[in-house]
């Protein structure tokens, strides 16, 4: 009777917790939306109050000063390709390397790994150079490249690490059936890294839809900005415009909220089912 009434009590305080720590949370995302709603003087008066009156115009203004249309295509083109490319690409060098357990591959994965932690700000002149030389700056498809070199590392990583888990008397019975290499990994072994491959889009598409600092520096031709290039728009040397910025903020990360809490159970599925094998 004594431990049932304990648990109780420490099962009330850790949900206590929990609330507070997502209250927590969430305050940012209260100051984001009661704030894109009011006036510039409003907003600049008290941030914290509750809007006199709900300027929902600042919607209006935020989505034709920055062609949201167009930015929101560029932001969608970008990272679902990106995606794409980084899951079969990833998946392919991670099976390739864990069946064949060379010692070239091993040291080509020891050199995945060590890219993991390489500063993004130690490259940037590099990069510029590289892609201005061979003619990839200023295009869609010259960030996509430049995503796949950030983003196959720790795509391959994580693949790695799945692939371990996947039974090899699988493949050995679709050969015997008379399955070639790509019959066994696409009917066979790619199904089977759902989990995972759900995982890295997840976690990629966080990075992409979020990223500003590298298209920045590849796209310079307003037609191609993506969101969070658009959004930077409202912020001048002089003049800060947060009645507009805090608006295009809101559309920018909508979309992005609602596929992560729609995909978000996959996360823990196919981190746990990464970590079965060493």
């Amino acid at each position: 009777m004594e431990s049932a009434k304990s648990y109780r009590i420490s099962t009330l305080i850790t949900e206590i917790i929990m609330i507070l720590l997502a209250l927590v949370f969430l305050v940012p995302f209260y100051f984001l939306f009661v704030n894109s709603v009011k006036t510039f003087g409003d907003l600049l008066t008290n941030a914290a109050s509750w809007p006199q009156a709900f300027e929902w115009g600042n919607y209006q203004r935020a989505w034709e000063i920055t062609n949201f249309p167009k930015v929101l295509t560029n932001s969608l083109i970008v990272t679902v390709i990106s995606n794409l490319l980084l899951v079969l690409i990833s998946s392919m060098t991670a099976y390739r390397m864990v069946r064949h357990n060379t010692r070239f591959n091993r040291v080509l994965f020891t050199l995945f790994v060590a890219a993991m932690v390489i500063p993004f700000q130690s490259i940037m002149i590099p990069l510029v150079k590289v892609t201005s030389t061979v003619g990839i700056m200023n295009s869609h498809w010259g960030l996509i490249i430049c995503y796949l070199g950030f983003g196959v590392p720790m795509s391959v990583f994580l693949f790695h690490g799945f692939v371990k888990s996947v039974p090899v008397e699988i493949e050995e019975a679709a050969r015997v059936d008379g399955s070639n290499a790509y019959g066994v990994f696409f009917r066979i072994v790619y199904p089977l890294m759902r989990p995972m491959y759900v995982t890295i889009i997840i976690l990629n598409t966080l990075w992409i839809w979020n990223d500003y600092l590298l298209p920045s520096i590849v796209l310079q031709d307003a037609e191609l900005h993506t969101i969070p290039i658009a959004t930077y728009a409202f912020f001048g040397q002089y003049t800060k415009q947060w009645d507009l910025a805090l608006p295009a903020l809101v559309l920018g990360i909508t979309p992005i909220i609602l596929f992560f809490l729609l995909m978000q159970k996959h996360i823990i599925q196919g981190i746990t089912a990464g970590s079965v094998k060493g």
